[in-house]
């Protein structure tokens, strides 16, 4: 049995999908960083940098004690490597595989992210910031568009990097309705990944938690403004 600590964001999304694809028996933890979740010790056990996801196995290959992992995308290479799914064997294709893995984790992930913060959570508007971040994203998914030309999914058969990447490319169209209108290979891509079963039924998992109320003052204290002090006296509470 998987436990998933999880909160309905794109790097939370990243491992409901692959549970849903791999079939693997789970059980969903919500920590709700909105309300501070990620700061409880028992957490942080878990996942020091207080982040979510994690995941603690509780059946690992060969016995023995429990397995946690925090960061997604080593949660995805651990998974597909527990079930011999979604990550190639052969050198050149597991390569490719994690090159496009940590494209989105180094890439398109903080530079989405940092462009939604700006537009939607920045006390007030820096146009610098907007623009940097922006153009960023805008840069990164035509480095996808460009991929994705003659290709069903990023490495040929649907993969790890996809889940990883798929997120991140459905949080921006979201964000900006109409943006994938200018990467139709990226808008090809990400409606057929959205119409398979396994990603419906893991966004469907999201839902009565995105149904929760939000006190917004409560959340950006809780989200933005973390340094090591104050974090770690948080933690110790």
């Amino acid at each position: 049995m998987i436990e998933l600590y999880y909160w309905p964001t794109s790097n939370g999304h990243k491992i409901t999908v692959a549970l849903e694809e791999m079939t693997l028996p789970h059980e969903i933890r919500a920590v709700n960083i909105g309300k501070g979740d990620q700061f409880k010790p028992g957490f942080l056990a878990i996942s020091p940098n207080n982040r979510m996801p994690a995941i603690v196995d509780r059946d690992p290959e060969g016995g023995g004690a429990p397995v946690s992992i925090f960061e997604s995308g080593a949660i995805l290479v651990y998974l597909a490597e527990k079930t011999g799914m979604f990550l190639p064997k052969d050198i050149r294709g597991r390569a490719d595989v994690l090159q496009w893995l940590f494209w989105q984790v180094g890439g398109l992930g903080p530079m989405a992210g940092q462009k939604n913060h700006f537009l939607t959570s920045a006390p007030e508007p820096i146009p610098y910031a907007i623009e940097r971040y922006t153009k960023e994203t805008d840069r990164l998914l035509g480095v996808l568009d460009r991929r994705l030309a003659g290709r069903d999914f990023i490495c040929g058969d649907y993969s790890i990097a996809d889940m990883a990447v798929y997120p991140w490319a459905f949080s921006s169209q979201r964000h900006a309705p109409g943006i994938l209108d200018a990467f139709p290979h990226v808008k090809r891509w990400a409606a057929a990944i959205g119409a398979r079963p396994a990603v419906i039924a893991a966004y469907a998992k999201a839902a009565p938690l995105t149904a929760l109320p939000v006190d917004e003052a409560e959340r950006k204290r809780n989200l933005f403004g973390q340094t090591a002090a104050n974090t770690a006296a948080r933690a110790a509470v």
